[in-house]
């Protein structure tokens, strides 16, 4: 794709964590951005206003809930008729409900699936359209180490982040007659919210087993969404993995 200028790029799930540096991301390098959010209004909000320093209108947020099929169709549709085209699309939302498989229930796993996995069909298949119209695109989305290596307690997260990844490298194959690319990026352990509750003695273990050293930054998948975008035109159902070292293919 090259410059961003004034491309017009989707981040779902960017009130927080690493959608957020995401966008802020993308919109430092010109791109015009929709904030999505499902939950988080005002977080969302303020990234706007932290975008709205590269010129008004540069950036607008956008609530849906992007697990049901109408709302992530609803999500694409409102960013048409507020810019016209899209040409990123960054499928970032995510959540994590954490047991193991004899305390899971049946709820517990639909819903991660849902929201983790579901949404990118769901938006992609919203987007297909108008990419086969422009003939360009990028799709990124956001997996994880688990869905390659698994992890103890995280039957459904591992599932829904190991289907991204399959997802990907099938959608690529569709999508390039229409130049538009599809791949994903596998982070490890980043610092976010949903890293914060983690206590602080894990946190130590953690960082013993990465061979880096260091829990990543969201500014860390930021930068490789960035690069995917800008300079990934030959780069097509690839699994980018940002983690450290702590899982190495």
């Amino acid at each position: 794709m090259g410059n961003l200028e004034d491309a017009v790029a989707v981040v779902t799930g960017a009130g927080r964590g690493m959608g957020r540096a995401i966008a802020e991301e993308l919109g430092s390098a010109g791109a015009r951005v929709v904030v999505n959010y499902s939950r988080s209004k005002e977080p969302a909000e303020e990234v706007v206003e932290n975008l709205s320093g590269n010129g008004a209108g540069r950036a607008v947020a956008i609530g849906a809930d992007v697990s049901k099929a109408d709302e992530a169709q609803k999500l694409i549709e409102e960013t048409l008729e507020r810019f016209g085209r899209i040409d990123v699309l960054v499928n970032n939302a995510g959540i994590t409900i954490d047991r193991t498989m004899r305390k899971l229930t049946t709820d517990e796993w639909d819903r991660v699936v849902q929201v983790d996995l579901n949404s990118c069909y769901y938006t992609v298949k919203a987007a297909l359209p108008r990419f086969m119209e422009q003939e360009s695109g990028s799709v990124v989305n956001i997996s994880s180490f688990v869905g390659q290596a698994g992890n103890f307690g995280q039957t459904n997260y591992s599932a829904a982040k190991a289907g991204i990844i399959g997802f990907t490298k099938s959608a690529a194959q569709e999508l390039a007659r229409y130049n538009v690319t599809v791949n994903a990026i596998c982070p490890g352990f980043i610092e976010t919210d949903m890293f914060a509750v983690v206590p602080e003695e894990v946190k130590d273990r953690i960082r013993k087993r990465i061979p880096l050293g260091r829990i990543g930054e969201p500014g860390d998948v930021a930068r490789a969404v960035r690069f995917l975008v800008e300079d990934g035109d030959y780069i097509t159902g690839q699994t980018i993995n940002v983690n450290g070292g702590i899982y190495m293919q």
